[in-house]
């Protein structure tokens, strides 16, 4: 069953769509395992929906898949926008426990994305370990968030860097983040997992990339990052690109790895 509408947010002060593919025909009893299913930076919450093979895997898994609105903030508490962070992390599980029997136990929920939507995924399991108990990242980007705001800062107003990344994307940056381009640890993935390492529980990572991804390279320092620390994640490559044969594919195996 695919549900697709809108929610009233308290948190975002506003209705945000909202899509939510169930195993068909819910049952009253148990508890459903439940994903939360995250968009890239051109897409939606429709798009998991539209693009892969989703009712089959909930199907087989027995999982309800939740896809949220989040426009192009970077899965952040913008600067000059919405709380869009804190409405995927924690608003978000509330309104969806309200209406559907999910699990409240944090080994039955996981989060997973790709491209802006793998950044987004890692940042809510390492913000928040003791609450998901699985992460998958598909080609994630803004692995090393840091750099690329000190570049930006030093070459953002260059015809040159205009032409290299766009205009759109130096604006979404100066949104979510302010024009100065502050940083913070709360928004980089290495500095999040070195701080969920330490805790009691940390969620099972997963991420997958294509070797013809653009993003291929920094996925590889990632997993290299990674390994110093005390994590447990699993990296996969195949041959692929960023698009929706890699993305589908990479879902599939995340789904049958975990569940």
């Amino acid at each position: 069953m695919i549900l697709r509408g809108s929610v009233l947010s308290n948190v975002l002060a506003m209705e945000t769509g909202i899509t939510v593919v169930t195993p068909g025909m819910l049952k009253e009893e148990g508890n459903y395992k439940v994903v939360y299913l995250l968009h890239g930076l051109f897409g939606c919450n429709t798009d998991w929906a539209n693009y892969s093979m989703l009712p089959v895997y909930a199907a087989e898994h027995d999982i309800i898949f939740v896809m949220p609105e989040v426009a192009r903030s970077f899965y952040t508490d913008m600067k000059y926008g919405l709380d869009y962070f804190t409405y995927v992390a924690e608003e978000l599980p509330l309104i969806c426990k309200s209406f559907f029997n999910i699990s409240a136990r944090r080994e039955d929920t996981a989060v997973i994305g790709a491209s802006m939507g793998g950044y987004g995924a890692l940042k809510c399991a390492l913000s928040k370990p003791e609450q998901y108990g699985y992460c998958a990242a598909i080609a994630p980007a803004c692995l090393f968030l840091k750099e690329g705001m000190d570049y930006q800062r030093a070459h953002g107003k260059t015809e040159e860097f205009s032409n290299m990344i766009g205009e759109r994307l130096i604006n979404d940056f100066e949104a979510a983040f302010g024009p100065e381009l502050t940083w913070s640890p709360k928004f980089e993935i290495v500095e999040l997992a070195k701080e969920a390492s330490r805790q009691l529980v940390k969620p099972e990572l997963y991420v997958a990339c294509g070797t013809s991804d653009s993003l291929y390279a920094e996925n590889i320092r990632f997993r290299n990052e990674m390994e110093t620390l005390d994590f447990g994640l699993t990296f996969e490559e195949w041959e692929g690109k960023h698009d929706w044969y890699f993305f589908n594919e990479a879902l599939r195996r995340a789904i049958n790895r975990y569940f």
